[in-house]
């Protein structure tokens, strides 16, 4: 099983998701959970075309912390 990291971030129109270690691999949508579905989907369909193409997959190699300040 690999993991890779997603990083959410809420907008004026809903949410964005990235995945840092698959560049290009984005999705939005209305709501975050909706966001979290297609991002799913997004990186299902970035590793399927990679094999398609003979490419590596990157090895997932980021990493997040949620650093709490007073």
């Amino acid at each position: 099983m690999t993991k890779f990291l997603v990083i959410l971030e809420k907008s004026d129109s809903g949410y964005g998701a990235y995945v840092p270690d698959l560049p290009g691999c984005v999705a939005t949508g209305a709501t975050r959970e909706q966001a979290e579905q297609l991002i799913y989907e997004a990186i299902q369909f970035h590793i399927e075309g990679l094999q398609e193409e003979g490419l590596p997959i990157p090895t997932p190699s980021s990493e997040a912390e949620v650093m709490v300040f007073a």
